[in-house]
């Protein structure tokens, strides 16, 4: 499975972004994925996480009710949702997907990743 986040950019505090992670390979469905962020001179850090089916999610304590993690099977595609940004939402957003099934929140648990997209809120 290779994987292309996009989506990122700077915002102002309080706004918005949809960041979109492309997968390749007609396997997609079977994987659980999961976004992972990472600021600058800090360890990457989990953000959310959604089965293969999409029946269950988690999320960070720290983005509870601001971010959204959602998947369109169909198109390949996993999204995050990211609203009421804030400054310390500042980082590199990597998405990635493991072949468990079950909503991972560790990052060596997951087999491929993407390549990283860039998010910085300004305050």
């Amino acid at each position: 499975v290779q994987l292309q986040a996009s989506g990122g950019g700077l915002v102002q505090a309080g706004g918005s972004l949809r960041l979109s992670c492309a997968a390749s390979g007609r396997t997609f469905s079977s994987y659980s994925m999961g976004w992972f962020r990472q600021a600058p001179g800090k360890e990457r850090e989990f953000v959310a996480s959604i089965t293969w089916s999409a029946y269950r999610t988690y999320y960070a304590d720290s983005v509870k009710g601001r971010f959204t993690i959602s998947r369109d099977n169909a198109k390949n595609i996993v999204y995050l949702q990211i609203n009421s940004l804030k400054p310390e939402d500042t980082a590199v957003y990597y998405c990635a997907a493991t072949r468990l099934l079950r909503a991972v929140i560790t990052d060596a648990s997951y087999d491929y990743w993407g390549q990283g997209t860039q998010v910085t809120v300004s305050s």
